[in-house]
């Protein structure tokens, strides 16, 4: 695949970035983290719903809702997630050089052609689908690299790569803000596309996968399972293996809940907790941080735990941060709530990808990767809707909670029993 001999997989000769590999491979995973930070701007997208909306009514005489400027969220996370089994071959074929650098190009290209979209639907076109697709190839080559690099520390080193993607939001959000008061918002959109097209083609340039077999000195596989899903590791085991199809339950679960969470927490702040707006708004930055934080947290305890073990001890923190909500909504509860169930969230997005190279190898792995992500996919569409599917029916957000405390007891019930160790 990268064209160097097996042999160099042991030569101390291997350098990263001036150093031997086992040192230099850290600046990789600060590469990931920026290439992250620059794609998950798409959670900083609530910040231009009002300016959209006054620009697209003030372009096309009539009232454009809030809704309408929302559903560009929606197409561009579910190109998202369409995208990463789709480009799992090309980062595999091409290696993870030119995948970003094409990821980058698609996703600089969604941000400057939404700043001249002449209507709501072009703009649904040309920001949510080749915005979408853009951060959809770019995505995964961060975390095939950081997992390939890091056989020794795989949850530690992927969980810090897609923090970048939970934390960003706390960047880009502040920046848009101030863009939008200074440039307007097609302006705003413009400065976007132009400062990710630089960075994310500068960070295309080190990246690279090790050589085959590839490991730090003095570390081995833990145990001949790990060997032998190394060495057969791929799609097709993959699919007949019934813990796929655990990983991608739980995973749905897993997201479906935080993503819930995300889209209701300023809601269930002021009308049912009580804070004003201003805290709220506060607050959800406040969650952000968590989102981000938990990734490496549960990344790191995937490594030393088990991923059956991780996924069932998040499926609790939910359950109970849930079933607290339901019970006592009140404002100590709801902070601690929300940002044990934002912590979560950002946890899936470690124990995932970390899950599907210990159980399957990372033989084919942007693809294997791939199929599981479409689980997020799925997640971003059912969670949002579902909540205010239950808000319409009960009258209250309230009702959302227990409903997802159970499915966090089926999620951790799967978790216990397909996901257990061998």
């Amino acid at each position: 695949m990268n064209g160097k001999p097996v042999s160099e997989a042991y030569s101390p000769t291997v350098q990263i970035a001036g150093m031997d590999a086992a040192r230099g491979r850290w600046a990789l995973i600060g590469v990931g983290f920026l290439i992250n930070l620059c794609l998950g701007s798409i959670y900083s997208w609530s910040v231009f719903v009002g300016p959209l909306a006054a620009h697209y009514s003030a372009l096309l005489g009539r009232e454009v809702t809030a809704s309408e400027v929302l559903f560009p969220f929606s197409v561009f996370l579910a190109c998202f997630a369409l995208a990463m089994p789709l480009a799992g071959k090309f980062i595999d074929t091409r290696g993870p050089r030119a995948a970003v650098a094409l990821g980058g190009i698609l996703t600089s290209l969604g941000w400057l052609s939404a700043s001249v979209a002449p209507s709501v639907w072009m703009l649904y076109l040309l920001y949510g689908v080749v915005g979408g697709a853009g951060v959809g190839i770019a995505y995964g080559v961060p975390v095939a690299v950081a997992s390939r690099w890091f056989p020794d520390r795989r949850g530690l080193a992927v969980g810090v790569t897609v923090s970048g993607f939970g934390m960003s939001a706390l960047v880009t959000a502040t920046v848009a803000g101030y863009l939008l008061e200074t440039a307007g918002v097609m302006m705003t959109f413009r400065i976007f596309g132009i400062v990710f097209a630089a960075i994310l083609l500068l960070c295309a340039v080190p990246l690279r996968f090790p050589p085959d077999r590839w490991h730090p000195p003095g570390w081995q596989p833990p145990d001949a399972v790990t060997q032998r899903h190394a060495a057969v590791g791929g799609l097709g085991p993959m699919l007949g293996s019934r813990r796929f199809y655990g990983l991608w339950i739980c995973y749905f679960i897993g997201c479906c809940a935080g993503l819930m969470a995300i889209s209701i927490a300023k809601p269930v702040g002021t009308e049912v907790v009580g804070i004003t707006g201003g805290l709220a708004t506060l607050l959800v930055a406040f969650f952000a941080v968590f989102n981000g934080g938990g990734r490496p947290i549960f990344g790191s305890l995937t490594d030393h735990l088990h991923p059956g073990k991780t996924a069932a001890l998040s499926f609790l923190l939910i359950g109970g941060a849930s079933l607290a909500m339901w019970l006592a909504p009140w404002a100590p509860v709801y902070v601690i709530s929300f940002a044990v169930l934002w912590g979560c969230l950002g946890g899936w997005l470690a124990i995932a990808p970390t899950a599907t190279a210990s159980y399957f190898g990372t033989a084919d792995y942007p693809r294997m990767y791939g199929l599981v992500f479409l689980a997020y996919g799925a997640g971003a569409l059912a969670g949002p809707q579902l909540a205010g599917f239950i808000r319409t029916a009960t009258g209250s957000w309230t009702g959302v909670f227990p409903y997802v405390a159970v499915m966090a007891a089926v999620g951790c019930l799967i978790a216990m029993t397909v996901l257990r160790r061998e």
